[in-house]
């Protein structure tokens, strides 16, 4: 008889051991979900967050409703292409003219908007010096256009076009210098398009 009340008070030990160790488990598991459901609710608020924060912001209405423009020439410091001094406004010029969808001022007063190119060739960072003789510094000669209210002169927009290095790809000097000329055309498109669609 004594032994098997043994028997039955071990059994219902056992019992109660497995039984503390699944409660235990059990509970570990709720508390883990409810740390995993919250880190997911977290996430979720940061992403909506995140994204509100990333909402795109209104253009300048000025560009989309100007008529004329008129096309400044601000010049620069370093002349990188061949021909005259004035021909990165030039060609700028004669692409907004064949372009149509301004009129051109003969001056800033009679313009509703002011294109203003200009250009530069900021020092961009030093060359080994074991790999030149006297100028180490290398450059990135690039084209600027600006967007300036006539009014108040604010800048409303720019715009910057790097010239691509002569490689494989780029064969020639000339063909990088309309390019980039022609890419600076092509933001100012993309940019009426743009909020020409955003107005409908």
């Amino acid at each position: 008889m004594g032994i098997k009340l043994f028997r039955v008070e071990f059994a219902s030990t056992v019992f109660k051991e497995e039984r503390k160790v699944g409660i235990m488990l059990k509970t570990r598991f709720f508390v883990m979900s409810l740390v995993f459901a919250a880190m997911l609710s977290t996430n979720a608020c940061l992403l909506a967050q995140a994204t509100a924060a990333t909402t795109a912001a209104p253009l300048p209405s000025q560009i989309l409703t100007a008529k004329k423009v008129f096309i400044s020439n601000a010049g620069g410091n370093t002349v990188f292409w061949s021909g005259a001094i004035t021909r990165p406004y030039n060609e700028f010029y004669a692409a907004i003219q064949n372009w149509g969808r301004y009129e051109i001022a003969a001056g800033p007063a009679d313009a509703d908007l002011v294109l203003q190119i200009s250009y530069s060739d900021p020092i961009t960072g030093v060359i080994d010096h074991t790999l030149c003789v006297s100028n180490c510094a290398s450059y990135s000669p690039q084209f600027k256009l600006v967007l300036l209210d006539t009014k108040t002169q604010t800048v409303l927009w720019t715009f910057t076009e790097k010239l691509q290095a002569v490689d494989k790809k780029h064969r020639s000097a000339e063909d990088n210098f309309e390019d980039a000329i022609g890419k600076l055309v092509g933001d100012l498109k993309a940019l009426t398009a743009q909020l020409a669609a955003a107005a409908k």
